[in-house]
């Protein structure tokens, strides 16, 4: 027999005789599930009622897996502590006027610290708050912290040891050293983000690869490494991951313009890659799209867009060998309807299509489309100037259908 959820109502929450079935009258576990659902607004709402719903507010369960989004501008004794005692683990400093170290002191326990964009942030402050170890921080956040430099690494792969993810998008003071102390201390680091990081050479990449082993073991756990607008890279790089970093599968190397077609050809081994970002990468042609359907990868991600070397050639090769792919960007390449056809006829589960500025494709292209790719979820064809209402309303019939970007096209054809 299922519980009474509700309690004995007493005489003033009875209406005509019978009892009056208010949400107050539910048992603290009811409340504690229905708390689980409002926003983190409401949460903090619901705890000003009365102190029935405060204490059921301050459920650990409540909280679970919130984020609390901080402006640290001034003292305040009851905000750590208050956080704490709801089992908030997550923390994003949205501004900060106070030390850092009030965080990491106030909440012990913290297991994401997200510091981006906080320009204020330096060595000095960030070698105050890490100064001893804090084993339970596995996410770090310091994207945009332009003034930090090799010397807060330090701390970090000293102090955090346990860290799995790292965001360094846009520090652009860190340099080879720095990944050379990453390599040393950090050996569980899966997601490391180096966005810009404009000093960053080969020479660091291989630290990273364990190339160094008298030094540094490497991060040879990683899964995830963003090297987007990293300039200084070339092949050498991706000769130093395919060897060293062999349990990647996502890799970002857009706008690395020195990455060619012999970089590629190595990665084109590597059996657990399943994503990689190759957008305006110059040096890319078709050649590389036929190295990694004849390394036999499993790759279901690729983005080649604004690579305007890459062509029908190209999509013939995907189609020989690239059996995964599920998502494709050929934004601005040199493709047609030929090759479309020799795409969508054997690549049959694709779920997202970019084909923007790709201006040769026409009415046929999508009719291919439409026929072939019956699973196809997005499509971009901003720019397609050259299609009409006939290839769209192809398009629109696809059931799975929920994203269409037709951006420039021209008004007069819709």
């Amino acid at each position: 027999m299922s519980r009474d959820t509700t309690r004995k109502p007493c005489k003033m929450e009875r209406k005509g005789g019978k009892p009056n079935q208010h949400i107050s009258c539910l048992f603290p576990e009811v409340l504690t599930i229905i708390f689980c659902y409002l926003s983190v607004k409401d949460k903090g709402r619901v705890a000003q009622v009365c102190v029935k719903w405060r204490d059921v507010a301050y459920n650990r369960c409540v909280w679970r897996g919130v984020c609390a989004k901080l402006h640290l501008r001034r003292a305040n004794p009851s905000l750590f502590p208050s956080l704490v005692k709801r089992g908030i683990k997550r923390v994003q400093i949205l501004s900060l006027k106070r030390s850092l170290r009030d965080v990491v002191v106030g909440i012990p326990n913290v297991e994401t610290l997200n510091l981006s964009g906080c320009f204020v942030v330096t060595d000095h402050a960030l070698g105050h708050a890490f100064s001893q170890d804090l084993p339970c921080m596995t996410v770090l956040n310091l994207s945009l912290c332009k003034q930090i430099t090799d010397n807060s690494l330090g701390r970090i792969a000293q102090f955090l040891t346990n860290l799995e993810v790292l965001e360094l998008g846009g520090c652009s003071n860190i340099t080879n050293n720095g990944l050379l102390l990453i390599a040393w201390g950090l050996r569980k680091l899966k997601t490391l983000n180096l966005r810009s990081c404009r000093h960053i050479s080969d020479v660091g990449i291989g630290h990273l690869a364990g190339n160094s082993p008298d030094a540094a073991a490497g991060t040879l756990e990683l899964e995830n490494l963003g090297l987007q607008d990293c300039q200084k890279l070339t092949d050498l790089s991706l000769k130093h991951i395919s060897s060293g970093l062999v349990n990647l599968k996502t890799l970002n190397l857009s706008f690395c313009g020195s990455v060619t077609d012999s970089g590629v050809k190595f990665l084109s081994k590597m059996q657990t890659m399943r994503e990689i970002n190759l957008r305006s990468c110059d040096n890319i042609s078709d050649i590389s799209l036929g190295y990694l359907a004849e390394g036999g990868s499993r790759i279901t991600s690729l983005d080649v867009s604004f690579c305007d070397k890459v062509g029908d050639e190209g999509l013939v090769h995907l189609a020989q060998g690239l059996f995964s792919l599920r998502n494709i960007s050929l934004s601005a390449c040199n493709i047609s309807d030929e090759g479309l056809n020799r795409l969508v006829n054997t690549l049959q589960d694709i779920t997202t299509l970019n084909i923007g500025q790709c201006v040769r494709i026409t009415d046929k292209g999508l009719t291919l489309i439409a026929d072939h790719l019956k699973n196809l979820q997005s499509i971009d064809l901003y720019g397609c100037t050259r299609i009409t209402t006939v290839g769209l309303e192809r398009i629109m019939q696809l059931r799975g259908l929920t994203t269409l970007n037709l951006g420039l096209w021209h008004k007069g054809e819709i």
